[in-house]
């Protein structure tokens, strides 16, 4: 979180992370590269130069869509998610130059602008076998295009968080665009089927990690609770709550973190306003509900930002008796300041 917008905003663990992002690319780029010309010494530079690219680009995409569901099931993925617009930009800039380099190879070559061969030299799409499927690649390159110029949280603000995440969430329509384009111009000029098992064997383990996260929302989602006393309604012993934690509870259609923090509990509406991260999933940092996304904070009594930030978010009433924690869900407006349940 910063008090002002910032082209790079790099601390020591952004650092290490792109160190690590731009080692692992070099690394899988010199081994596809030598691999290739091993299997194949014919191999041209440019034909070396969009495979490997364009298998990098698929890598990333894969991992990309694979860390909201790892951090759901397990927080020790968070520190990916903290920095995956790193990972997004990295991706795009490596299906960039594959696109850039597949333009001039196939359609730099005549009179005709090469945007335009691209939408002329092929219009079989009526046929599967020869549909024009780099059409498809094109089109995935914008999506990943307005995201990575909107990847910086100064876009966030300006285009409010709804329409910038509509906008973001429009990679799953990119990654189904990158399936058929890779999977129809292996149909078209491949006669080894190892892209086609690595695309499906991909796509079924992110569908295989969205069903399971899903599932565990919704065991969440499904919790009943029984007993009810005065629109209050009880969650769980005190004990449950760690020290500067939360435990999450959904109530009335209300998400809802209640945080233990100077021996009194908390409870603020779970979804953060930075990106609607999970704030009852990270934990209390220089007396701050720090969220585990992207490090946006909230004080515990109010739900407002710590100046001069001006994020706010509901607050609940919680009470405690006979060690027992209830929870009112009828939320304050957003920054009420409230007192709080002490812990005798």
């Amino acid at each position: 979180m910063s008090a002002s917008y910032a082209a790079v905003g790099w601390n020591k663990q952004k650092k290490i992370y792109d160190w690590l992002i731009a080692c692992l690319c070099f690394i899988y780029l010199l081994l596809f590269i030598s691999v290739t010309l091993i299997i194949n010494e014919q191999a041209t530079f440019e034909t070396l130069l969009i495979r490997s690219t364009s298998t990098l680009a698929v890598l990333l995409l894969h991992i990309i869509l694979a860390i909201g569901p790892l951090c759901r099931l397990n927080k020790k993925f968070l520190p990916l998610l903290y920095n995956r617009r790193h990972l997004g930009v990295t991706m795009f800039t490596f299906a960039l130059v594959h696109g850039s380099f597949s333009l001039f190879q196939f359609h730099a070559l005549s009179n005709t602008n090469p945007i335009i061969s691209l939408f002329t030299s092929n219009t079989n799409f009526g046929s599967l076998a020869a549909f024009p499927f780099q059409v498809l690649g094109l089109f995935a390159l914008i999506i990943f295009f307005l995201m990575a110029i909107t990847s910086h949280d100064f876009w966030l603000h300006n285009l409010s968080p709804k329409v910038w995440k509509t906008l973001h969430m429009f990679v799953y329509l990119a990654y189904i665009l990158v399936v058929m384009h890779v999977m129809l111009g292996v149909i078209q000029y491949e006669n080894d089927p190892v892209f086609v098992i690595m695309i499906f064997a991909g796509a079924i383990t992110l569908v295989i990690l969205h069903l399971l996260a899903g599932s565990k929302e919704r065991k969440l989602d499904n919790m009943k609770f029984a007993l009810q006393r005065e629109g209050f309604v009880y969650v769980c012993p005190v004990a449950e709550i760690e020290d500067s934690r939360a435990k999450i509870f959904y109530i009335d259609k209300e998400r809802i973190a209640v945080y233990r923090h100077n021996n009194k509990l908390y409870a603020i509406h779970n979804v953060c306003k930075h990106q609607g991260g999970p704030l009852g999933e990270g934990k209390i940092l220089d007396g701050c509900i720090t969220c585990p996304w992207h490090g946006y904070q909230y004080l515990p009594h109010n739900g407002q930002s710590p100046p001069p930030f001006k994020e706010k978010v509901s607050t609940y009433d919680v009470k405690i008796i006979d060690g027992k924690v209830w929870l009112n869900p009828a939320p304050f407006a957003e920054g009420t300041e409230r007192p709080g349940a002490e812990i005798k």
